[in-house]
């Protein structure tokens, strides 16, 4: 497995950029669903649709400003490269606190049961995560150690984006594809089963969802040779520790609530 490169085409100075094309896929992909789930959760298609692309602006800004912020001594010394997302720089952790915060503000003003369309979002994100990873493989990136030629799930590596203490390594593990396998995973699950179990407990699903990505993300990102580190420590490994705990505390607490809504 090997990257074509990460330009599709170029006229003139408009430059078509795979990374760009697979988010966008991803994007029209968790829509296409969303719309599908939203009548059986009472809300109107056209408003989650709406709901859908004010999140994806937020996701795309609260990942990119996340990332700039961890990587800021980088970016103090090259602004001009800040908004240059196609280049990659989405952090999934920034994106999902921008994508959670537009939502909220576009379904109070919209008087949107919110809980019911965050589930919508959980279930669908999934998906769009699972095409979106695949803009890391033509940018050559997210991959993870240096794994053997025999290696069944190779990925080959150029010499420029190789770590410089594996520039005599050819191959490498696809970190890219097994986190887009276990998000693909994700979607069907929550889709086909969980989903439907869980709609009466608006906000369960999410939660759900978030403690799978993470418990997903936690067991591949010790693999990735390009993991932002503070302090000796992975960044997203600590994010997805406490998305896991904020999880388990949110299903704890709207089980509880229902519960005693039943009782009362």
């Amino acid at each position: 497995m090997q990257s074509p490169g990460s330009i599709i085409f170029s006229l003139g100075p408009v430059v078509v950029r795979w990374y760009g094309v697979m988010i966008a896929l991803g994007f029209i992909a968790a829509t296409y669903f969303a719309h599908r789930l939203a009548k059986s959760y009472s809300i109107e298609p056209d408003k989650i649709v709406n709901a859908i692309l004010v999140s994806f602006i937020g996701g795309i800004v609260g990942g990119r400003l996340y990332f700039v912020a961890l990587e800021w001594p980088t970016f103090a010394l090259h602004p001009e490269n800040i908004l240059a997302t196609w280049q990659g720089g989405l952090s999934i952790h920034g994106g999902m606190i921008g994508c959670v915060l537009s939502a909220y503000a576009y379904c109070q003003y919209n008087k949107i049961p919110f809980l019911k369309a965050l589930d919508i979002g959980g279930i669908v994100v999934s998906l769009g995560q699972a095409i979106g990873r695949w803009g890391n493989f033509f940018n050559n990136e997210c991959f993870g150690g240096p794994v053997d030629p025999s290696f069944p799930l190779k990925l080959y590596i150029p010499d420029e984006y190789r770590p410089i203490q594996f520039q005599n390594k050819d191959y490498f593990h696809p970190a890219f594809l097994y986190e887009s396998a276990w998000d693909l995973l994700i979607f069907l699950l929550l889709y086909f089963y969980l989903g439907k179990k869980l709609k009466q407990y608006p906000g369960v699903t999410f939660m759900v969802y978030l403690a799978l990505y993470s418990i997903g993300r936690l067991l591949i990102e010790p693999l990735r040779t390009d993991s932002i580190m503070k302090f000796g420590m992975q960044v997203p490994v600590i994010a997805s520790e406490v998305c896991i705990v904020i999880a388990v505390v949110g299903i704890i607490g709207l089980m509880a609530k229902y519960r005693k809504q039943k009782t009362t």
